[in-house]
């Protein structure tokens, strides 16, 4: 930065100039450690997820997303939403195609916990 020198005094240029993402530095991710980087730009589904939890208490969240749109970020984890060429997706599936067989469903309805522990404690 130039120093300017208004009659006689010397003030840095930097002190008067607005700096729009101020922010950044009381984001919780502002520790700047490659781990951190990591998790907000890893391709892995269980560390888009993790980072977006992250977030989600960060008192910056918002100012973190509305900079990320008007700058229109190409990628990664930003304000808690995951962002792909530039767009916000809603979420990131697997590479490839999906598996031929479904998933089984979860039957948590049927099954009540308190009738399985009585048939383990009679048998």
């Amino acid at each position: 930065m130039q120093a300017v020198t208004i009659r006689g005094l010397e003030s840095v240029a930097s002190a008067h100039i607005f700096d729009p993402e101020a922010w950044r530095s009381d984001a919780k991710c502002a520790s700047g450690s490659s781990e951190t980087v990591q998790l907000f730009f890893s391709e892995q589904l269980d560390d888009i997820a993790r980072a977006r939890s992250f977030c989600q208490d960060c008192r910056v969240r918002e100012s973190c997303l509305e900079s990320a749109l008007a700058r229109r970020e190409p990628n990664g984890v930003w304000g808690g939403e995951l962002f792909a060429n530039g767009k916000v997706l809603a979420q990131k599936r697997n590479r490839g195609r999906p598996p031929k067989i479904r998933p089984p469903e979860f039957l948590s309805s049927e099954i009540r916990p308190q009738e399985v522990l009585r048939e383990a404690r009679s048998a």
